[in-house]
């Protein structure tokens, strides 16, 4: 069964989440590209930023059960896999930012 396409945040409660959330992490992208069911964003390595990603991943896991998240660290880069459906594209895209120009 497919989990629907719906933010369960207020537009208040969604405002709230990118002014102190989700803008300090997409400001601090270096590098953004599409994968096969989503975007593979990439970040400078550091504990600070691991941290502040793992409480995106934890928050959004709660409103918006649609997408697929996870978080790999390499050697200087961490990486935030978002995915989803093809429909939920276009979410990953205005939430997130979508892909990196060549």
């Amino acid at each position: 069964m497919e989990v629907p396409i719906i933010c369960t945040l207020t537009g208040s409660e969604l405002a709230e989440r990118r002014q102190t959330v989700l803008d300090a992490v997409r400001n601090a992208q270096v590098r953004t590209y599409r994968s096969a069911n989503g975007y593979v964003y990439e970040f400078p390595t550091g504990p600070e930023m691991l941290e502040k990603l793992k409480t995106l991943v934890v928050l959004e896991r709660q409103c918006c059960q649609f997408l697929a998240f996870r978080i790999i660290e390499i050697p200087n880069t961490i990486r935030l896999e978002v995915t989803g459906s093809p429909e939920a594209l276009a979410v990953i895209e205005d939430f997130f930012g979508s892909a990196d120009k060549e």
